[in-house]
């Protein structure tokens, strides 16, 4: 299995825009971030995890070709807002099944109303199959195993998602004892790192790897990094060993 990281920053992105920070003005490619999101894939299925607003852009830059399924952590708009650009992958495939909570399929049908329009639908629109994901309750696209983590984001219910020995959490800031037990000694971690100060809804840098050590995987990196973190090759080396920050296309496998 392939995890080929599309985006990994925060709802701005890097650089901000009319930025002066530091940050968003490096050169470095590592240092400039799209909104977060991952693809998982294997020579069977493909699955997107978050769909926001620089998802044509993700999908054209990751020569993605199919999409089996997108599964929503929650309805942030940074997360959904690239609905509309499924069409192409509708044109070759069909509907394609979208996973999330039941909120957030209604935040979307609310949000998006001609994608789920039934009557008098527009030609071209978006086609989605909407399934319900229900914490403790395993589900499959294909032949990869899906198990939802229940957390929260500031006072936000999100889920993240472990699929084999992979777990992908973002935008996180509490999790319960009995929804760590679901991720204790995966092999790779993804959990988010907004900044090295507290925010209310998200994990700060200590916060993350205070989490690392709690769950203990043999591999971590960080996403949804805003630029006050810092310059990615400066941070990366005050990382402890086996915590690396993620960035923009980089891929790795399971």
């Amino acid at each position: 299995m392939e995890v080929y990281f599309l985006g990994t920053g925060t709802s701005q992105g890097i650089p901000v825009i009319g930025s002066h920070h530091s940050v968003c003005l490096s050169d470095n490619p590592k240092d400039k971030r799209l909104r977060v999101s991952v693809w998982i894939h294997n020579k069977d299925t493909s699955i997107v995890i978050d769909c926001g607003p620089d998802f044509r852009q993700q999908m054209i830059t990751s020569n993605c070709k199919k999409v089996d399924a997108i599964l929503f952590t929650h309805e942030h708009s940074d997360h959904t807002a690239g609905i509309d650009d499924i069409r192409p992958f509708n044109f070759k495939q069909g509907k394609i099944p979208i996973y999330g909570h039941a909120r957030v399929i209604q935040n979307l049908k609310k949000r998006f109303e001609y994608v789920f329009e039934t009557e008098n639908r527009y030609p071209g629109a978006p086609s989605v199959e909407p399934i319900e994901v229900v914490n403790d309750v395993p589900f499959k696209v294909n032949d990869i195993n899906i198990i939802p983590i229940n957390a929260s984001h500031g006072n936000l219910q999100v889920f993240g998602y472990r699929m084999d020995n992979f777990v992908y959490l973002t935008d996180v800031k509490t999790i319960e004892t009995e929804e760590i037990e679901k991720i204790k000694g995966v092999n790779i971690l993804v959990i988010n790192a907004l900044r090295e100060e507290p925010h209310h809804s998200h994990f700060s840098l200590q916060d993350a790897l205070d989490f690392v050590t709690l769950v203990q995987p043999k591999t971590t990196y960080l996403t949804h990094i805003s630029h006050l973190l810092g310059f990615h090759d400066l941070v990366e080396k005050k990382l402890p060993p086996n915590v690396f920050l993620a960035y923009d296309n980089l891929e790795i496998s399971i």
